[in-house]
């Protein structure tokens, strides 16, 4: 396309008025944001005696858990999505044939490296199963770095310890209705 088309809309830029090319205005309104904010209510939080709470701890992205399915299995289908869909790269399966007859695959090995994770949620997105999810626990530290890549078991424990307080975000919220079904 040619500057001098005829298709080509130019648009004038806005000419700025007094106010506008002095910059106090803006100034004085950070000064009142400033103000607001130091005599508006304190909220100080002393942690680790004192536990942040979190308004909403289904949307809250923290540490990750592996689902158990009813029998105490972990929830698992080996499908690999979850590592495929992370953009991180720091999720590890190596999936080996089932025992049980209601599945083909299961996780031998599974690990995170939580120091790698992005805490982007995509993993819980990808699984099929409802088998990943991100928990509220936002407390996250280790010694060393081998502390902080959670395998099957430390993932399962983080079920175990949260499924009373957190109940599977995917079960606590009803599907819509599929075209045809009455709800």
């Amino acid at each position: 396309m040619k500057p001098d088309d005829a298709r080509i809309r130019w648009i004038e830029e806005p000419k700025l008025g007094a106010t506008g090319k002095m910059y106090l205005p803006l100034f004085f309104q950070g000064i009142v944001t400033t103000i607001r904010h130091l005599l508006g209510p304190k909220l100080t939080v002393y942690s680790p005696e004192q536990r942040h709470e979190i308004p909403d701890p289904l949307i809250y992205r923290g540490v990750h858990r592996l689902n158990r399915d009813e029998q105490g299995r972990v929830k698992c289908v080996a499908c690999f999505l979850c590592a495929t869909a992370c953009p991180a790269h720091c999720i590890d399966i190596i999936g080996a044939e089932s025992p049980w007859p209601d599945r083909e695959k299961y996780p031998e090995s599974f690990t995170i490296d939580e120091l790698r994770c992005i805490f982007c949620g995509m993993c819980e997105e990808a699984c099929p199963v409802n088998a990943i999810e991100l928990t509220s626990l936002y407390d996250l530290s280790g010694k060393s770095r081998e502390e902080m890549v959670f395998d099957k078991e430390k993932l399962l424990s983080v079920y175990d310890r949260t499924k009373d307080a957190e109940p599977m975000a995917k079960a606590a919220a009803p599907l819509p209705p599929q075209s045809g079904e009455t709800p």
